[in-house]
């Protein structure tokens, strides 16, 4: 415990280069991951600083710096999608299953560090994980077509009255289990039924074939179902922005790497429409202030309900435990350390577990944010704390005042 809070400040200045450069890498990229989840971009951003803040404390590699990763986004992102559509679609009303996964899924990581098995990862064969990560990359780019090209399934009107027959059933469906649950339905007596049916309107059965048809364009096989939908229906306007922020991605790394091109281009392109006047889609608010502990959303979860995703929970654990100590190789290599695999994966679990309080998506070690954070001198785990508490600052001085990005949801 002595050794927990005493730090070396022998290297302050480059830990403090690293953290603030790594910082910054990580502030687009959460709030892209946050939006891509489902949960928004204020969850990509609570991910990013508490994951970062605690996982460098507690962990086994001093110059990791952690936060939401595409792998673990990827898997987040189904996750959820799955959970709103077992939930017609109302996050508040999912979001208790979905945070209570997420802490399951830290707390894993803290007991498979605590069982030594963070030394075991590194015997999983390369072609596995190289296979894996590749799938999660075309998971990835396949369901981030129809918001590139501006299409959302629920705002297409032809495609949605497809599903108003089904959203119907679902609606009689719930009012039948209710009368279930209620102890209420019975053979001689239909009359509260049908009264309840009656009470249904028109904008409760669009909403729900909104609902529908949002769950059936989603996920890489929803994709590819409504492309020929995509095609046909090509926002020019919210194209032309995505393709003008890859393009000064990878064109501005030409020109130099010392500042981060992410950052560049969605600085350059949200600000520029935003000034012009451009008709886009913004992405959710970021509420500004601390974010508060959120004990309320997990009242009343039974265990018996949690065991439903403990495979979720267990995927997402296992992968977060790969990708950190890949990352955690990645890191000694190039500054001729030696990690500590399960100090490590302790870490990783303390840090999702406290981010999923706050209301964060889950994260691992990120290979891009370490690398450029030893690239501007950081050696230890106080540049990790640093890049965490800049996210913290960006988010209570600078969110509210934020212009308003081209969503990606």
């Amino acid at each position: 415990m002595k050794k927990l809070f005493t730090f070396d400040f022998r290297y302050f200045r480059g830990d403090l280069f690293g953290g603030l450069t790594a910082g910054i890498v990580a502030l687009p990229l959460a709030l892209a991951f946050g939006v891509s989840s489902g949960l928004g971009p204020s969850a990509g951003l609570y991910g990013a600083i508490f994951v970062s803040f605690f996982a460098a404390l507690f962990g086994g590699t001093p110059t990791q710096i952690s936060g939401p990763t595409a792998p673990m986004t990827a898997v987040s992102m189904v996750f959820i999608a799955e959970m709103l559509a077992n939930f017609d679609g109302n996050i508040e009303k999912a979001l208790p299953t979905i945070l209570s996964v997420f802490l399951l899924a830290g707390l894993l990581q803290i007991v498979l560090g605590f069982m030594g098995l963070g030394k075991y990862i590194r015997y999983i064969p390369y072609p596995v994980v190289s296979g894996f990560m590749t799938a999660i990359g075309v998971i990835i780019l396949v369901t981030q077509i129809a918001p590139t090209l501006g299409y959302y399934a629920k705002e297409d009107s032809a495609f949605v009255a497809q599903f108003k027959p089904q959203a119907e059933e679902v609606l009689l469906e719930n009012i039948l289990h209710d009368e279930v649950d209620e102890g209420i339905l019975v053979l001689e007596d239909f009359e509260t039924t049908i009264a309840r049916a009656e009470k249904i309107s028109e904008a409760d059965i669009l909403l729900e074939a909104e609902t529908l048809a949002e769950k059936h364009a989603s996920g890489v096989l929803g994709t590819l179902k409504v492309l020929p939908r995509i095609f046909a229906q090509i926002n020019s306007i919210e194209l032309i922005l995505a393709l003008l922020t890859i393009v000064i991605i990878y064109g501005f790394k030409r020109i130099t790497t010392a500042v981060p091109s992410t950052l560049v281009a969605l600085l350059i392109v949200s600000g520029g429409a935003f000034a012009l006047g451009v008709d886009y889609r913004p992405i959710a608010a970021i509420p500004s202030g601390l974010p508060l502990p959120q004990w309320g959303l997990f009242a009343g979860f039974g265990l018996d309900t949690l065991t439903q995703y403990i495979f979720t929970a267990m995927t997402l654990a296992l992968l977060g435990c790969i990708n950190s100590l890949l990352t955690s190789v990645v890191a000694d290599n190039m500054t001729k350390t030696v990690h500590e695999p399960n100090k490590e994966l302790v870490g990783q679990g303390i840090g999702n577990s406290m981010g999923t309080l706050f209301g964060g998506i889950p994260g691992a070690g990120a290979t891009i944010r370490t690398v450029v954070n030893i690239k501007s001198g950081g050696k230890t785990r106080l540049s990790g704390m640093i890049a965490g508490l800049l996210l913290l600052f960006i988010l209570l001085a600078i969110g509210p005042s934020l212009p308003k990005f081209p969503q990606r949801s």
